[in-house]
C-alpha cells in the first residue's frame, strides 16, 4: 500500500500513468474519428471537435472561477496552430485520399522529429538506452505500418508526415512555454484549444462541402472527440509534458497506434497480421526501455 502511494506522490510516475491513460483515450479515437469522418467531411468533423473540446474547457474553467483571460499569447498561439491546427488539420486532410488505418499512423513519426527538436533547441541528453528504445520504436512503426502495403497518394502520406512534425514542434513550444512562464493548466490548455481551431474554422466556412449526416453512431464519435478526445486528452498531454522530456513523452505516445490497431480489430473487424503483432510487441518493448531509462535517471539524482 506504501509503494502503491508513493507511485501517485511521484510526479513522475503520475506522468507515465497519464501516458498510458492517454494511450487508451488517443488510440482508440482513431476509431471513433474512422466512424465519424463516415458521416461528416473532415474537415468540418476536426473544426466542431475543437470548438466544442475548447468550449468545454471554458467551461470547466468558469465553473472553477479561474481567470479566463489568456497568458502568453503568442507562445500559447503558435502552441495551438503548431499542435491543434497543424496536427488535427494536416492529419484530417491526409484521411481525405490516404487509407486511414495505416496512414494515420504516419503522424506517429512524431516521436522521432520530437527527438531531433529536443536535442537541438531544448539542449535534452539522449540516453543509450534511449536510442534503443528510438530503433525498437522505429522498428516496430514501419511494421504496424507496412509501407509496401500503404494504400493513397504521396500527397496523403506527406501530410500525415507534416502532422507529426506540427506536433513535435507543439511539443517543444510547449516545453518553452512551460520553462518561461508559471501558467495555468488549464487556461493553457483552452486557450491553445480555441487558437488552433482559427485556421480550421476559416476552412470550413470559405470551402465549400457536403452537410453532416446526423446519426447515432456520429453523435457518439463527436461526444467521444470532444470530451476525453480533445479536452480530457489535451490536458493530460500538457500535464505529462510538464513532468517528463520531450523525447520521452514523444516516445511514450507511440503506444497510441498499438491501441489503435487493436481496438480496430475488437470493433470495425480490423484483424492485425503478423508483421503488426510485431511490431506492437517492438513497441512495447521499446516503452520497457523507456520506463527503465526514467527509474535509473531518477536514482541517480
Amino acid at each position: 500500500m506504501q509503494r502503491l502511494k508513493s507511485l501517485f506522490q511521484s510526479s513522475t510516475h503520475s506522468a507515465i500513468l497519464a501516458l498510458f491513460a492517454l494511450a487508451l483515450i488517443w488510440g482508440y479515437n482513431w476509431v471513433q474519428m474512422k466512424v465519424a469522418v463516415e458521416y461528416s467531411p473532415p474537415f468540418t468533423f476536426a473544426t466542431l471537435r475543437i470548438v466544442l473540446g475548447a468550449l468545454s474547457l471554458f467551461l470547466v474553467m468558469a465553473w472553477l472561477k479561474k481567470p479566463l483571460l489568456p497568458q502568453a499569447v503568442g507562445g500559447t498561439f503558435l502552441l495551438g496552430l503548431l499542435q491543434t491546427s497543424g496536427l488535427y488539420g494536416l492529419a484530417t486532410w491526409a484521411l481525405v485520399s490516404g487509407g486511414a488505418g495505416k496512414t494515420a499512423v504516419l503522424v506517429y513519426t512524431m516521436p522521432f522529429w520530437t527527438l531531433i527538436l529536443a536535442w537541438v533547441l531544448l539542449k535534452e541528453r539522449v540516453r543509450t538506452i534511449q536510442w534503443i528504445a528510438i530503433a525498437l520504436s522505429f522498428a516496430g512503426l514501419l511494421l504496424i505500418l507496412e509501407p509496401q502495403q500503404l494504400d493513397g497518394t504521396v500527397f496523403s502520406k506527406v501530410l500525415a508526415i507534416l502532422a507529426g512534425i506540427c506536433w513535435a514542434g507543439g511539443v517543444i513550444v510547449a516545453k518553452k512555454l512551460q520553462q518561461q512562464h508559471n501558467l495555468d493548466l488549464l487556461s493553457l490548455t483552452a486557450w491553445q484549444t480555441l487558437f488552433g481551431a482559427v485556421p480550421l474554422l476559416f476552412v470550413v466556412l470559405f470551402i465549400p462541402s457536403e452537410p453532416i449526416v446526423w446519426s447515432n453512431e456520429f453523435v457518439v464519435a463527436l461526444i467521444y472527440n470532444v470530451i476525453p478526445g480533445t479536452a480530457i486528452a489535451m490536458l493530460l498531454w500538457l500535464y505529462i509534458l510538464n513532468h517528463l522530456s520531450a523525447s520521452t513523452a514523444g516516445l511514450g505516445v507511440l503506444m497510441n497506434p498499438v491501441v489503435g490497431v487493436l481496438t480496430a480489430w475488437l470493433q470495425l473487424g480490423e484483424r492485425p497480421g503478423l508483421t503488426e503483432s510485431v511490431g506492437m510487441l517492438l513497441i512495447v518493448s521499446a516503452l520497457a526501455f523507456n520506463v527503465n531509462s526514467l527509474q535509473k535517471t531518477k536514482s541517480t539524482n
